[in-house]
């Protein structure tokens, strides 16, 4: 089972989308629906959030992936459910671990572009972002239709002047182009920013031997 594209998908919970200003439309709590290429691999996924947590759920063969954030970034939590085998495992992220992903994250700074496009009926505009590690760059397209809460954002793209529609989730030297194909007020259903007592809690280390060091 592929189940180290969750690592990938972590990497999305780390650099998901970030509060925007002068917005037309502001949600409190929903649904993002986004695909994203993992490992050759297109993938749908669907994050949750509310006010103060967030759940990043998506496929990977036969695993149902889920990773649990707040909203200040400090608490992570991989969920993994595999019926077929019988494996129920949530990998929590210790302080060390949450300060090292960060650390490896890419430091933006950004330059506008008049360039404008709709993506997902979202109104976009062009903002290159430069890495200060390697001066590498990227393209993020960001729209000030909507808001969303601190729970849906990262500081990765804070200071993108939007709210990223398209745009390069990073993890483990791995990167990943992102696009969000829709956004509603949808509730989470009743247990999703979190996990039932049957789940053993792992080590994110014993995740990674489970997917064979990746």
């Amino acid at each position: 089972m592929k189940i180290k594209l969750f690592f990938v998908a972590l990497g999305i919970a780390l650099t998901a989308t970030t509060i925007s200003a002068n917005a037309q439309k502001a949600y409190t709590q929903g649904l993002i629906t986004m695909i994203g290429d993992m490992n050759g691999q297109p993938t749908t996924m669907k994050a949750y959030f509310s006010p103060d947590s967030a759940a990043l759920t998506f496929q990977a063969g036969p695993a149902a992936i889920k990773i649990l954030s707040n909203a200040a970034k400090t608490y992570f939590a991989v969920v993994v459910d595999v019926p077929s085998f019988s494996v129920k495992k949530a990998a929590i992220a210790n302080p060390d671990e949450v300060d090292q992903m960060k650390a490896a994250l890419p430091k933006f700074t950004f330059a506008p572009t008049t360039e404008t496009k709709q993506i997902s009926g979202f109104n976009c505009k062009k903002v290159v972002a430069t890495d200060a590690k390697d001066n590498k760059t990227y393209d993020v397209w960001v729209t000030n239709d909507i808001t969303l809460p601190p729970s849906a954002g990262s500081d990765l793209y804070a200071g993108a002047g939007g709210v990223p529609i398209q745009y390069t989730s990073f993890n483990r030297g791995q990167a990943s182009v992102i696009t969000v194909t829709a956004i509603s007020d949808e509730k989470a259903p009743a247990g999703t920013f979190g996990f039932s007592a049957d789940y053993d809690k792992i080590t994110m280390d014993d995740l990674k031997a489970m997917s064979g060091g990746n």
